[in-house]
C-alpha cells in the first residue's frame, strides 16, 4: 500500500487512507469495462446523444458505475462529480473540500471511430485544485497516475512502473512538438502556433495529449476550443507532477466563442482550476517544462 497522504502537507487532511494501488486498480477495472464493450458489435454499444449532442455509449455508463461503486466503497463521504452523473447544484458543490472528478470514457467519439485514442480520467480535487490524477488507456493497459508532491508515473499492463519527467525546452527553439486536437483547429489555435519556429505537429484525441507531453513526445498542447473539467483534471495532475503546467488563456462560451483576449490572459500564468460554478474550462495551453528567462 502507498498512502499518498504520508509526508504530503497538501493531502494530510484527506479523511481516509489514500492508497495509490487501490486507485490504479479502480482505473484499470474501469478500463477493462470499456474494453468489454469495445469488443462487442457496434450495434450493441447503445450509442445515444445527450442534451449537448455529445455521444454516450454503454461503455461510458459501465465504466462510470465501476468507478463510482469503488470510490464510494473506499471513500464514502467524498462526493463525486462525473460527466455521466446528475449534476450537483453549485450551492452544494461550493462547500466541497475534497471531491472526485471523473470522465469514465474521455474520447467517446474516438471510441466510436475505433481508433484507440480514448481514456479513463479520475481526479481528486481539493477545493479548486486537482491534486491526484489517473489516466488509464484501455487499449494499451497503460495507467498514468500522479499526486501533488509525489511525482508522476506510468505503469504498463505488465506492472512495470516508470517515473515521468519532462525535459526542459526553450520556446524559441526550432522544431518543437505541438500536439493538437483532431477536431478543433480554430483561428486562435493557428495564431498561437504561428509564434513558433517550424513546429512539428501531432494530432490526437482525448486526454492522451497531456500524457504525450509528460512522456516527452511533444512539448505544447494549445486548446482554443471548449472542454469541461472532467476532460482535464486528471491529466493536469499527471503533467504538472512531471514538470509541466496547464495555463488559462481566456474564458469561452460552450460554442467556443472567446470572451477574453487570450494573449492577455495567458501572460498572467494562471493555472486551470476545478469545481467551479460553471464546469466549462477556459481555453488553455498545456506545456512541458519550459526554460523561463
Amino acid at each position: 500500500m502507498r498512502d499518498l497522504r504520508e509526508g504530503n502537507v497538501g493531502l494530510e487532511d484527506f479523511p481516509y487512507v489514500l492508497d495509490a494501488e487501490y486507485l490504479v486498480e479502480v482505473a484499470r477495472k474501469a478500463g477493462d469495462a470499456v474494453m468489454e464493450v469495445y469488443g462487442e458489435s457496434e450495434e450493441d454499444w447503445g450509442v445515444q446523444k445527450k442534451g449537448d449532442e455529445s455521444p454516450v455509449t454503454k461503455a461510458d455508463l459501465k465504466a462510470n458505475k465501476v468507478i463510482c461503486d469503488m470510490l464510494v466503497s473506499a471513500y464514502p463521504s467524498v462526493p463525486i462529480t462525473s460527466e455521466e452523473n446528475k449534476k450537483v447544484d453549485w450551492e452544494t458543490r461550493k462547500d466541497y473540500l475534497y471531491s472526485w472528478n471523473i470522465d469514465p470514457l474521455d474520447g467517446t467519439k474516438e471510441f466510436i471511430k475505433r481508433n484507440g485514442q480514448f481514456a479513463v480520467n479520475i481526479a481528486l480535487v481539493k477545493r479548486q485544485e486537482a491534486v491526484v490524477g489517473l489516466v488509464q488507456v484501455p487499449v494499451t493497459g497503460r495507467t498514468y497516475w500522479a499526486a501533488k508532491g509525489k511525482g508522476s508515473y506510468v505503469r504498463t499492463a505488465s506492472g512495470e512502473e516508470t517515473r515521468l519527467q519532462c525535459k526542459a525546452f526553450r520556446e524559441d527553439a526550432a522544431g518543437l512538438g505541438i500536439i493538437v486536437s483532431r477536431r478543433h483547429m480554430s483561428k486562435e489555435t493557428e495564431d498561437f502556433i504561428s509564434r513558433y519556429d517550424s513546429p512539428v505537429f501531432t494530432q490526437m484525441g482525448s486526454s492522451l495529449k497531456f500524457t504525450k507531453i509528460a512522456e516527452n513526445e511533444a512539448h505544447i498542447y494549445p486548446r482554443m476550443a471548449p472542454t469541461c473539467e472532467w476532460d482535464t483534471a486528471a491529466p493536469h495532475v499527471v503533467l504538472s507532477e512531471a514538470g509541466g503546467e496547464v495555463l488559462q488563456c481566456g474564458l469561452c462560451t460552450s460554442s467556443g466563442e472567446l470572451l477574453e483576449d487570450w494573449k492577455e490572459v495567458l501572460v498572467k500564468q494562471v493555472p486551470v482550476v476545478y469545481n467551479k460554478e460553471n464546469d466549462l474550462n477556459p481555453f488553455f495551453v498545456a506545456y512541458g517544462k519550459r526554460i523561463k528567462d
